[in-house]
């Protein structure tokens, strides 16, 4: 895949290579550009296949459009926005697209994410069903026009310990993959329901102390 280590978008890069899951579906239109979202499924080395929700410009796919079924290799970003449904915020994890190749003969998957951002809520400590030790994070991206993106993360081991001690405004650098975890919700009334949820696989966690972070925008409850 095309190396992007040397664009202005290096604090916010994603690079994966995939299936394509599902159709396109019209997202909306921003001064007159649509944008698309599809699925796109990519295989880890245990067999399981994350589902990676996915936005393109139709810049992108006017000479070669996408189908169902289709690999791909994509270079873009992880974007974040919320939504209200029912009354609750709720956090959208997409990868939005900035290259896209297509490639019949090769078939292979990747999945690498780089991050330079800052911890935007306390470190949140648990333990898995099968005893390992696991940190949430929140990581704050800046982007252009004085936005950020608040993209969720996770933490594994020893890196999950160490997540643990790191201070609100922290300036850390992650490399890992994004997953696809299917959960369930419990409600007061004790039904449930299956829900699916995206965030950052840390694999390698850096802290650099030295710039604070300065929230300019409310975080999402």
């Amino acid at each position: 895949m095309k190396n992007t280590a040397d664009n202005i978008y290096e604090t916010n890069k994603i690079m994966i290579a995939g299936q394509i899951k599902s159709s396109l579906q019209f997202s909306h239109k921003t001064y007159g550009e649509a944008f698309y979202t599809f699925v796109l499924g990519v295989e880890r080395r245990s067999g399981y296949v994350d589902e990676i929700n996915v936005m393109i410009s139709e810049r992108l796919i006017y000479e070669t459009p996408l189908q169902t079924g289709d690999f791909v290799e994509i270079t873009g970003q992880i974007r974040t926005y919320n939504e209200t449904v029912d009354g609750k915020n709720k956090l959208n994890v997409v990868v939005f697209v900035r290259e896209i190749l297509t490639n019949e003969d090769v078939v292979y998957y990747e999945n690498y994410v780089f991050l330079e951002g800052f911890l935007c809520k306390s470190p949140i400590k648990r333990t898995s069903p099968l005893g390992r030790d696991i940190c949430d994070l929140m990581i704050a991206v800046n982007r252009m026009y004085n936005k950020s993106d608040y993209i969720p993360c996770i933490a594994w081991g020893r890196n999950a310990n160490y997540a643990e001690t790191l201070e609100v405004g922290t300036k850390i650098y992650i490399e890992g993959r994004i997953q696809s975890r299917e959960y369930k919700k419990k409600f007061d009334d004790g039904t449930s329901e299956l829900r699916k949820a995206f965030e950052v696989s840390i694999l390698k966690l850096e802290e650099d102390s030295e710039e604070p972070w300065d929230e300019e925008e409310t975080l999402f409850e």
